[in-house]
């Protein structure tokens, strides 16, 4: 299969699409934060994408309906002529290996282009080893025009002394986006750096400065309730994913893998 989109609906007219990417990472900050914001704006989900590139396995719902992993498109039609819609992407998971990251983020550059993006906010954590107060947001962009233009929004633009690398979609949507002429920008919040605990308040940090961009307004009083509601299914899709990913090492390696088998009930 590779990797494919399944358009759910007609694609929408957009005006001015200004496309958010928020996947599982570190404290799954960036998830949280997207999937938030496209809860609270009621945006809606018009296509799917699959890939061959996730780990093979579904999750079973207490109902006994698989879930199959996949990550999911999101719209919403800004309200006032001087808003942008939006385009949110967030998802159960990421690649597992390096070519498939290449592959999903390449597959979904050619979808937003031809909705007609030109500009991108990535959301992730970044894992700074301990907690903080008020974690800060750091800023990292793809053209320089961009700090300027979102400078005085409380983004700490130094992310060149913080911040090594930024792994997987978040960081790779920018790089290769800018060979397409869609400019973008990493909004990293700070993080103690657990993968598999989420981190409310840094989701919350991030979404303060994007409500602002935006000029929305977004109630984040439920996010902690929120956070609680989907952290099972996070953690139980991140056990899964390193225990399966753990068997899939063994057998390469040609070492037995362990006996438990991978059955997990929602």
């Amino acid at each position: 299969m590779a990797t494919k989109i399944v358009e759910l609906e007609k694609l929408p007219k957009l005006k001015d699409p200004l496309f958010i990417e928020g996947l599982p990472g570190v404290g799954n900050v960036g998830r949280i934060a997207a999937g938030y914001l496209a809860e609270e704006l009621n945006a809606k989900k018009f296509a799917e994408l699959f890939s061959s590139h996730f780990l093979p396995f579904v999750l079973l719902h207490q109902s006994s309906a698989v879930h199959v992993l996949k990550n999911e498109f999101y719209y919403y039609k800004a309200k006032g002529n001087t808003k942008r819609d939006l385009i949110i992407l967030i998802g159960d998971s990421q690649s597992v290996d390096p070519e498939g990251h290449y592959e999903i983020v390449e597959t979904v550059l050619d979808f937003i282009d031809k909705l007609g993006v030109k500009e991108m906010f990535t959301l992730a954590g970044l894992s700074i080893g301990e907690t903080k107060k008020e974690p800060q947001v750091i800023g990292a962009v793809s053209d320089p025009e961009l700090v300027k233009k979102y400078g005085k929004f409380g983004i700490d633009f130094e992310a060149g002394s913080k911040v090594g690398t930024i792994v997987g979609a978040s960081g790779l949507l920018l790089g290769m986006g800018r060979t397409r002429g869609i400019k973008g920008i990493c909004l990293l919040g700070e993080t103690v750096g657990y993968p598999i605990i989420p981190d409310p308040k840094s989701a919350e940090a991030i979404l303060r400065v994007l409500t602002k961009i935006l000029n929305v307004k977004l109630d984040t009083a439920k996010l902690q309730k929120k956070v609680k509601e989907m952290e099972n299914f996070i953690n139980k899709i991140e056990n899964v994913q390193r225990k399966a990913l753990d068997q899939l090492l063994k057998s390469r390696a040609g070492k037995p893998a362990e006996k438990e088998k991978l059955t997990y009930i929602g």
